[in-house]
């Protein structure tokens, strides 16, 4: 998977989703991934897995050249994975958490890389009842993506707040809008990345870590944003998944606008500014609490700034890279998220109005098929 694709100013992309598994009547998470995947497998073949838990069930994109194909992609994933779930009476929800199926009742899914992550974690791994969007982003050059890594992380917190989808845990309101972040912190080697040199000071973090019996293999480098261990990517993991279609592929395209944007700037022997981990950290804590409707800081003017204009900002930096990439349109749904609000905000909005959290999955199953069916 390359940086560039075919056509100029094209990049070699793939979208990762995870989905939650329901038996529609009660609401309630249902462990069929095995007969998902089995009915599955004919139309979507590899791109279709198991995830930790059996109440759960990824899709992923074969590599595309462009948004427009991933979004098609991503529509006919979501479509047979729908029609498969129906088939058995079931029904899938695309949010970082369920409103109320606790995780101590949750199947392990029996796969070797599943028990070992439970063996190595033990209650930490049995949580990991949530679900994200990953998307990779090709760049051959190894330098350039640490160098790209470095400058995206300050965008990270922006990209959650967009996203979040997982107010509710348990049945508790949590009081944040993506509790996924929390539960998923909780393992070693996750949240932001470090800055680094370059890719050799990479290399030897993974040597030493290997060496001293951290980590066996480099997929257990959990960060928000990673160079991909198995494919020569840049990978985004930072956000929840997104109930809509038309919000994962707006947020997709926001993450190609971004790299189109540095790496515009780079031929003109410019950057963006590197900052603090620590710092980015604290906006990105405050995109898990308020998603949206709180302030995000402004590093570059060491101000706090609500988190819609900071994001509205954003969309002007990368204004000048939309037509060359031909992203205008799918950027311009960021706009209507910040108008009317993130998944976490709907989900919120339907509890207040309905005061059940059955309701709420009834939402989040007509919201996951929208534009699909």
């Amino acid at each position: 998977m390359g940086r560039m694709g075919k056509k100029p100013n094209s990049f070699s992309i793939g979208i990762e989703e995870e989905y939650m598994i329901v038996d529609p009547e009660t609401g309630e998470l249902s462990s069929a991934v095995e007969n998902i995947i089995k009915d599955g497998v004919d139309k979507l073949g590899n791109h279709i897995t198991t995830e930790m838990l059996q109440c759960q069930v990824e899709v992923a994109t074969p590599i595309c050249e462009s948004i427009h194909e991933a979004r098609a992609q991503i529509i006919h994933a979501r479509k047979v994975v729908h029609e498969v779930a129906q088939k058995h009476g079931l029904a899938i929800i695309a949010a970082g958490t369920h409103p109320f199926s606790k995780w101590a009742n949750q199947n392990i899914t029996e796969r070797t890389r599943y028990l070992g992550l439970v063996t190595e974690n033990k209650v930490l791994a049995r949580q990991l009842l949530i679900c994200g969007m990953h998307m990779h982003i090709g760049i051959d050059d190894d330098d350039l993506r640490i160098d790209l890594m470095n400058q995206l992380s300050y965008f990270c917190p922006h990209l959650l707040a967009l996203s979040a989808s997982s107010p509710f845990w348990e049945g508790y309101d949590t009081g944040l809008q993506s509790y996924r972040s929390v539960v998923f912190e909780a393992l070693p080697r996750t949240g932001i990345p470090p800055m680094l040199r370059s890719w050799g000071d990479y290399m030897e973090y993974i040597d030493v870590a290997m060496k001293t019996n951290c980590i066996d293999e480099p997929t257990k480098i959990r960060w928000d944003l990673r160079p991909s261990p198995r494919y020569p990517t840049l990978e985004f993991r930072i956000t929840d998944v997104c109930t809509k279609v038309d919000e994962a592929i707006a947020i997709c395209a926001l993450k190609v606008a971004l790299v189109a944007k540095l790496l515009k700037l780079r031929r003109n022997n410019m950057s963006w500014r590197v900052y603090r981990k620590e710092l980015i950290q604290e906006n990105k804590w405050r995109a898990v609490r308020y998603g949206l409707n709180g302030k995000l800081l402004d590093l570059g003017k060491k101000k706090e700034v609500d988190a819609k204009k900071l994001i509205f900002e954003l969309l002007t930096f990368v204004d000048d890279v939309l037509d060359e990439v031909g992203i205008r349109e799918e950027v311009s749904y960021i706009q209507y998220i910040l108008s009317t609000g993130n998944s976490a905000d709907r989900q919120l909005r339907c509890f207040e109005k309905n005061g059940t959290m059955k309701s709420v999955v009834d939402q989040l199953i007509r919201e996951t098929t929208e534009g699909v069916i």
